[in-house]
């Protein structure tokens, strides 16, 4: 398995009309490929990309202009990841059934795990607000059925302190995640149901107004981002464009389907899409 840096070729050019970049088209370019299926990509303050290849049960990190390291072995099935406003990052382990948050030193500790006494399901995708809050997806996809403790899917809430929350309870699978710039929205995916479901969030946390803000979405939903403009980016068939309102604006196609994508934070003019075997890095095209 080769998991170097492939040659930055310009292997395609989409047009995005409309999109809250403002860009006319993007690149693509390969940083990095021969995974077994990549996921949860999350850009650090400090400079790097961390993404999971989940299979082979392992968190990598890119630092532009080097080649992908290992960033940790035996991560218990990562899936989803985020940093928060103070650095450190969270990571949705499918295999461990829980979610764990990793010090700046270092040091690994479990923020969820259980709800009512019961094991989660397989916690898939978490974001992280600028004040400390943190939701997560916990679905079950595949062999994850048939260890389930809980009779629901669900939509967690893990306060700057205290105990974990419900707040949500969808009939299908929850899968991705995002919060809008102003952090008074948090989006959900849906796997089974093809939608992006849409919650108001209050100061404490708090989620109310539920209401599904984009449907019939082609292919499965998976990881979700947005860029400064409040417009959402849904990995599925590509990466499907929507503005706040939920009106499709463009679609990014793809060789292959994919699984998530996030914004760098220095100025938003890179994103960056998992697919299975492959990461990608998107930026606009030269005038």
């Amino acid at each position: 398995m080769n998991r170097g840096i492939r040659r930055a070729v310009p292997a395609a050019v989409f047009g995005l009309a409309l999109c809250g970049q403002d860009f006319a088209h993007y690149v693509s370019e390969k940083i990095g490929t021969g995974y077994r299926f990549t996921e949860g990509p999350a850009w650090s303050k400090d400079g790097y990309l961390v993404f999971s290849d989940t299979p082979s049960d392992r968190l990598l990190k890119w630092v532009p202009g080097r080649q992908p390291e290992v960033f940790r072995e035996a991560a218990h099935g990562p899936s989803g990841n985020a940093f928060d406003a103070q650095g450190r990052l969270y990571t949705c382990e499918t295999r461990a059934r829980r979610v764990t948050r990793t010090e700046r030193n270092g040091s690994i500790e479990v923020v969820a795990e259980r709800w009512e006494g019961k094991r989660l399901n397989a916690p898939a995708d978490i974001v992280v607000s600028k004040s400390g809050h943190a939701y997560f997806t916990d679905p079950a996809f595949g062999y994850q059925q048939d260890h389930r403790e809980l009779d629901f899917y669900g939509v967690y809430h893990i306060p700057p302190r205290g105990s974990i929350e419900l707040v949500a309870r969808p009939a299908g699978r929850p899968h991705g995640v995002a919060l809008s710039p102003n952090g008074r929205i948090l989006y959900v995916s849906n796997a089974d149901e093809h939608n992006i479901r849409a919650y108001d969030l209050e100061r404490n946390g708090e989620v109310s107004n539920e209401r599904v803000l984009i449907s019939s979405i082609t292919g499965v939903p998976g990881g979700v981002t947005v860029d400064e403009k409040g417009n959402l980016y849904v990995a599925a068939n590509g990466i499907a464009i929507y503005n706040p309102q939920g009106q499709l604006l463009h679609t990014i196609e793809m060789h292959e389907a994919a699984s998530s994508c996030v914004f760098d934070e220095f100025d938003m003019r890179y994103l960056f899409v998992t697919s299975r075997g492959t990461v990608y890095r998107m930026h606009p095209a030269e005038p």
